[in-house]
């Protein structure tokens, strides 16, 4: 039982790592674990990161050839939950966590994360810079998977939104700083209600 939180970043130790550590520090607060996947680490061996549609249904092909894909691929499979981040590359998704996820078209066939609970997570380099549509389009992503969305609201804290938006440095951002311990929080509860 884990929230597997996946980077969308291009730096591991960046603004989007930071805030997704925050919210695997209040699961563990409530008793769920966490893992973090850097989306990097499944792109770096790929000869092509971007998926072409190659066969279909997929064969899987690039996770055969690509023990990163591969390890990507099954932490999230093993994952009870799921909390994606991304920094705002003009108001969407990093290309690296497109690229990621469009590689996962197996995982959907097989709808092993349907029903499965998520949040999400945005970082730009200003208040209002793009944030909340970088939100929705990593929420349309995980839809498609079929996942339940959660929004960093609990009984016990507000209603909340629709995901952390933090402005850079996430690190000074208080209210996102707070935002990301409720989604921790309501993650590891949503966790423990299916088990």
């Amino acid at each position: 039982m884990y929230i597997l939180a996946i980077n969308g970043s291009p730096h591991r130790e960046g603004n989007t790592a930071f805030l997704l550590e925050r919210v695997l520090a209040a699961a563990a607060d409530e008793g769920v674990d966490g893992k973090v996947f850097h989306v990097t680490d499944a792109l770096k061996g790929q000869k092509n990161p971007f998926c072409t549609a190659c066969s279909s249904p997929c064969s899987e092909k690039c996770r055969a050839d690509d023990p990163g894909l591969a390890e990507g691929c099954e932490l999230l499979e093993g994952a009870s939950a799921l909390v994606l981040g991304s920094p705002v590359y003009f108001g969407t998704v990093s290309g690296q966590l497109k690229a990621f996820w469009d590689k996962t078209r197996a995982i959907r066939t097989r709808r092993s994360l349907v029903g499965k609970p998520a949040g999400v997570v945005s970082v730009g380099a200003a208040r209002f810079g793009g944030q909340e549509t970088t939100l929705k389009a990593i929420q349309d992503m995980l839809l498609i998977q079929g996942m339940s969305i959660v929004g960093e609201g609990a009984s016990d804290e507000d209603a909340g939104h629709q995901g952390v938006c933090a402005q850079n440095p996430a690190d000074e951002d208080s209210f996102a700083l707070e935002r990301a311990r409720i989604l921790g929080k309501r993650l590891a509860r949503e966790v423990k209600k299916a088990t």
